[in-house]
């Protein structure tokens, strides 16, 4: 098989904004979240409640990312 060959057999698809939305929506969404647990949630100032689950399971990437925690 020639590389020509396979080129003429490959056709390209376009894509457009609205057909990739939901997962740039998505993906925004799920990042956000990321970053809230991540960086911002304190556990005593928690959005979810007086718990410090959250916190205490994230606790070491805080550090490693970056964000004050004590």
């Amino acid at each position: 098989m020639t590389t020509a060959g396979a080129a003429a057999r490959t056709r390209a698809t376009a894509t457009t904004v609205v057909g990739n939305l939901p997962v740039l929506v998505g993906s925004l969404v799920l990042g956000l979240l990321l970053l809230y647990f991540i960086g911002f949630d304190e556990g005593a100032t928690s959005l979810f409640g007086n718990t410090m689950v959250v916190h205490e399971f994230v606790h070491d990437s805080r550090h490693f990312l970056g964000f004050p925690c004590h």
